[in-house]
């Protein structure tokens, strides 16, 4: 008994100093996280009581040359609401009733994942100022959710110039993962075609900052801190609103008129630029869209609409996105073949008896007039639009075998882009032995060059494309002596006092090798062409000289189109004009009127709309 005592009396003091051992090790760490690390905690408990988001900046503002508003920014209302609401069902119902939409419409706009934790969801824009008001009036009921003030943008004249200008939409998912939008937010609003993609860059503001206090669920409290967005810049484009409203109504005129004579017109478009530094004045493609329609976001139905065949479109911008047979008006660049290959001079004649059988009579070739037009040399043959003179200039180019038609219009421009600052701009087709072998590789039987080619070629039919933007810039080509500026519709960009800090610079797209007399010939033919020939009709009284030709190109199973294009004054070239109009018909009957529409706004004469009787191809 007595011998349990000291071992008893050892374990009870083997407890007291392991005790005050961790009570000690307690103390030390206490007194660390107190003093030791007190500021690294208070710091952490701050950044768990703030969060910081960002607001969004509004776009720049477009303006033709003028200074006249093509696209501006309006305010609207807005309603927001942190991610969190989805838990009150009783909120996302009140909310609902007030905004007009179903509960699983709330509930979708305020789960999306594009915004951070703790940005607000917008629920709704363009909201109506009495919901606005009651959700003011009612804030009790509405926990969290805000109103705001965003701006949107605005279209001052409507659908006009709508491919030029294009619209705007939420960033995609393929544009946040590319470089051109390194930095955006997921929910930025950004250009999507037209000018709005092209000068993104310009015309994408900068976010403000916002540092909000949030409660221990995460939800907004205050705002602690705000620093607001810088807006875009805006930027001055070279379309002119006045030519760009005539070019447009002058495409409608024609395509009423190509159905008052019997055509199927149901689409068409206009180029008018600058010659001398290859600013776009207009660029009309028919039928179109408003962009407004875009603003809120677009609906499937909406959307279904301007993407089918049976509404033909309207989206695209037949300018630059849609290729065409150039037709008749590529005998300007046959007759420079001619004339810079040696292949023919300008009093060289040929004898038009209306079927041509150079390729023997089996594969007779008609001209547009089944009577023959006689002896024609190549003034003669441009003025009369004659088929079978460059019938025969197209073989002796195919017999030369130096692909010289090929050759000839490659140095104006075609088959390339021209390297407007739109997007959507397809390159065209000038078709080779190359070409025709790869396109027909699963067909040997079809592979070979053949004469017959090159006689379509020559009047611009067969597999030659063009947009009409590339003819009206080959024409202005030929009207400053071979060389082809690049077209642009950016004129200056401006910061944001107002003050210019860049401007477009004209750049040299293309330098033919057609030789000045050659050229000057050509000139003076189609000069002749407008005054005395296959567009005298369109272009009679105008008083402003215009060198042109006319042509009619020809599509299966359509009825053929209209096509056109010029440049004035002939004896001081400054615009060019290329009109299209899709199954149209005659190029001097229906585009040559809608082009003389064009060059009289341009020049400030009169607008009038005229009928002309010219049947030529």
């Amino acid at each position: 008994m007595y011998n349990e005592r000291p071992d008893i009396r050892n374990r009870v003091i083997a407890l007291i100093v392991i005790f005050v051992v961790v009570l000690g090790a307690l103390g030390i760490r206490l007194w660390s996280m107190q003093v030791i690390n007190g500021k690294s905690y208070a710091k952490e408990a701050k950044a768990n009581r703030l969060r910081e988001a960002t607001t969004i900046a509004p776009r720049g503002r477009i303006f033709d040359r003028n200074g006249k508003e093509l696209v501006s920014n309006r305010s609207t209302m807005a309603v927001l609401a942190p991610a969190t609401i989805v838990n009150d069902k009783e909120l996302v119902k009140r909310l609902a009733d007030v905004l007009s939409m179903t509960s699983a419409q709330v509930i979708e706009k305020a789960s999306t994942q594009k915004e951070s934790a703790l940005e607000l969801h917008q629920i709704a824009i363009d909201v109506p100022m009495k919901a606005v008001s009651y959700i003011s009036e009612h804030s009790s009921e509405f926990e969290g959710v805000e109103v705001q003030a965003r701006a949107v943008r605005t279209y001052p004249n409507g659908s006009v110039a709508a491919h030029i200008l294009g619209y705007t939409g939420e960033i995609s998912d393929t544009d946040l993962n590319s470089e051109d939008f390194k930095g955006y937010n997921p929910t930025d609003i950004v250009g999507k075609t037209g000018a709005e993609r092209s000068f993104e860059s310009v015309l994408q503001g900068v976010r403000g900052r916002r540092v909000m206090e949030v409660n221990a669920s995460g939800s907004p409290q205050r705002v602690i801190e705000e620093t607001p967005p810088e807006p875009g810049q805006d930027i001055y484009l070279t379309i002119d609103l006045g030519v760009q409203k005539v070019a447009e109504k002058a495409v409608r005129d024609a395509i009423k008129d190509a159905n008052n004579k019997g055509y199927k017109a149901n689409a068409g478009s206009a180029v008018a630029i600058d010659v001398t530094n290859g600013e776009v004045l207009a660029m009309a493609s028919y039928p179109t869209y408003n962009p407004e329609d875009f603003i809120n976001g677009i609906s499937q139905e909406t959307w279904k609409k301007f993407s089918s065949k049976k509404s033909n479109y309207p989206l695209t911008n037949r300018a630059i996105s849609s290729t065409y047979p150039p037709a008749s008006t590529f005998k300007s660049f046959t007759g420079l073949t001619a004339l810079n290959y040696g292949l023919a001079t300008p009093n060289t004649t040929f004898v038009c008896r209306g079927l041509w059988t150079g390729l023997g009579k089996p594969w007779g070739k008609w001209c547009w007039n089944h009577a023959g037009h006689g002896t024609e040399n190549l003034r003669a043959a441009m003025m009369d639009s004659c088929d079978a003179y460059f019938y025969e200039v197209g073989y002796k180019a195919y017999k030369s075998k130096k692909e010289s038609l090929q050759k000839m219009a490659r140095s104006f421009g075609y088959g390339s882009q021209t390297g407007i600052d739109l997007p959507g701009e397809v390159s065209g087709r000038v078709p080779d032995k190359k070409w025709k072998a790869a396109w027909n590789e699963d067909y040997p039987e079809y592979k070979k060059w053949l004469p017959g080619d090159s006689v379509n070629m020559a009047i611009g039919q067969g597999d030659m494309l063009a947009t009409p933007l590339q003819i009206a810039a080959s024409y202005a080509g030929i009207a400053e002596d071979g060389t082809v500026y690049q077209p642009h519709v950016l004129k200056s960009v401006l910061d944001s006092e107002g003050k210019t800090v860049l401007k477009a610079k004209k750049k040299v797209a293309f330098e033919s090798e057609a030789s000045a007399s050659s050229i000057h010939i050509i000139q003076n033919n189609l000069h002749d062409v407008v005054a005395l020939g296959t567009a005298s009709s369109a272009f009679r009284g105008f008083s402003i000289p215009v060198s042109g030709k006319t042509g009619t190109a020809q599509k299966t199973n359509q009825d053929d189109y209209a096509v056109f294009t010029a440049y004035a004054p002939s004896n001081n070239p400054k615009y060019a004009v290329a009109v299209v109009i899709e199954q149209g018909g005659s190029g001097g009957g229906v585009a040559g009127p809608a082009a003389r529409q064009i060059f009289a706004k341009l020049f400030g004469k009169k607008v009038n709309h005229v009928t002309a009787t010219d049947n030529s191809r």
